[in-house]
């Protein structure tokens, strides 16, 4: 059996990349193929048979598979894709498997130049996660972390620049913040809205107002509650860094501190309030988001202007009409499934618990931040 494959970071650039379009089979099991998939991908749920050595059913559809393109084969952890890459191999197929498997191609983080001046921003294509590197002269404040650290680490490095602060737009539910350990490393501040601080220590507290100084500018905060108490939203010249407030095709989801129905009534409400805030903004201000769900579009980043005239993001528009009994009643009648074990995860980042040997496998799947 072969031993090499592709690295994830490689086939989420292959993804990414419009004249590369691999044909990437999913040999895991239907469930979890629709729970959580690379866009574009085909499954063929042969992994239980993969894994006691049965290449019938894969045989049966050699077929289906192009002979005139490469095959990126992924499992779960790259052990019964490998198998399936070898088989397609003997086969004549050009095939290789995924390293590590979704597991893998969930850590992956790639980096996108933003036309906003001063702005890097850092995807987590696997998870939806978005995070940023803002940066002025020499100086630098990571928002939104994952876990991940070294990876804005080598961002800061790549750039000459010294990483003078660290922050979350909130405490996060859906992915373990690596903001702390990132911020304490570094021995430099972590700053975190006064609202969301729970049981955490050595945090520099943010209200309404503050601002986060990067080299010569500042990073200007408002206070935009509703999908967490402390949610914040970050003006930085022409971009507003919106967290978990405002994407590009939703908002974020207010049932996550208490998913009880007066809870989120109550949550829904205050956030109708801050995108009401927010949409006084000027029209050029550029919406950079702290998650997206399956939108293609790289950088993610689009004008409030824009967002207002299209039809792509329905909350927004009601907020834009002044309805708020519409959005309130279209958030409670149409919230997902919660994002994977976001209670352990709201205890790690609250600081209540510690994270144990199984915190990379926490936070892997959907994403499933956005009230709609």
């Amino acid at each position: 059996m072969s031993n090499t494959g592709y690295e994830p970071s490689t086939v989420a650039q292959r993804v990414a990349d419009d004249e590369s379009d691999p044909f990437v089979l999913d040999v895991r099991r239907e469930e979890e193929y629709d729970e959580w998939q690379i866009p574009g991908s085909t499954n063929l749920p042969i992994y239980d048979e993969l894994l006691d050595y049965d290449y019938s059913t894969l045989e049966a559809h050699l077929d289906d598979l192009p002979e005139d393109e490469e095959i990126i084969v992924v499992c779960i952890a790259g052990v019964t894709s490998a198998r399936a890459a070898d088989f397609l191999r003997e086969h004549g197929y050009d095939a290789e498997s995924v390293d590590d498997g979704m597991n893998g191609w969930g850590r992956v983080h790639r980096q996108y130049e933003l036309d906003v001046d001063g702005v890097v921003q850092i995807v987590r294509p696997g998870t939806g996660c978005v995070s940023y590197l803002v940066h002025d002269g020499d100086e630098a404040v990571v928002v939104d972390p994952t876990q991940y650290v070294e990876e804005y680490l080598a961002a800061a490095e790549e750039r000459d620049l010294e990483i003078v602060g660290v922050t979350d737009t909130h405490a996060h539910a859906d992915h373990v913040s690596g903001a702390r350990r990132l911020a304490g490393e570094l021995d430099v501040p972590y700053y975190l809205h006064r609202e969301d601080v729970a049981d955490l220590d050595r945090v520099t507290e943010l209200a309404d107002g503050d601002a986060i100084e990067v080299g010569s500018r500042e990073l200007d905060v408002r206070h935009t509650p509703g999908h967490t108490p402390g949610s914040v939203s970050f003006e930085y010249g022409d971009a507003l860094l919106s967290g978990d407030t405002l994407f590009l095709r939703s908002v974020g989801r207010p049932d996550l501190e208490d998913s009880s129905e007066d809870a989120v009534r109550t949550a829904a409400s205050r956030l109708f309030d801050s995108l009401d805030d927010l949409t006084d903004l000027d029209d050029g201000t550029v919406v950079l988001p702290g998650h997206f769900s399956d939108e293609e579009v790289r950088p993610l980043a689009t004008e409030l202007g824009e967002l207002r005239a299209e039809s792509t993001n329905e909350l927004l528009s009601y907020v834009e009409d002044g309805d708020e009994e519409a959005f309130v009643e279209t958030i409670v009648e149409s919230l997902a499934d919660e994002p994977a074990n976001y209670n352990e995860i709201k205890q790690i980042n609250w600081g209540k618990e510690q994270p144990g040997d199984d915190v990379e496998e926490l936070e892997l799947g959907p994403n499933n931040c956005a009230a709609n």
